[in-house]
């Protein structure tokens, strides 16, 4: 079974991330030794500014326009 990374959280609010087989829910915190569950961490997203998309998005849209009105002249 592949080693995956998870996120664990002791009853001290230590988080860390360790390379664990999926089904693995509990490991020893390393700071504290207590026993920290396996949490669901939240998703980091950043939308680009101008446009409210993803990254990337806005500077795809200006490549294409501009590859576009070039092939007009």
């Amino acid at each position: 079974m592949p080693l995956r990374l998870f996120d664990f959280k002791c009853p001290n609010a230590h988080i860390e991330e360790r390379f664990v087989q999926s089904d693995i829910r509990e490991v020893k915190c390393s700071q504290c030794d207590l026993i920290a569950k396996r949490i669901i961490s939240p998703v980091a997203t950043k939308l680009d500014v101008v446009s409210g998309d993803f990254p990337g998005a806005t500077i795809k849209w200006a490549r294409q326009h501009e590859k576009a009105s070039k092939s007009k002249d």
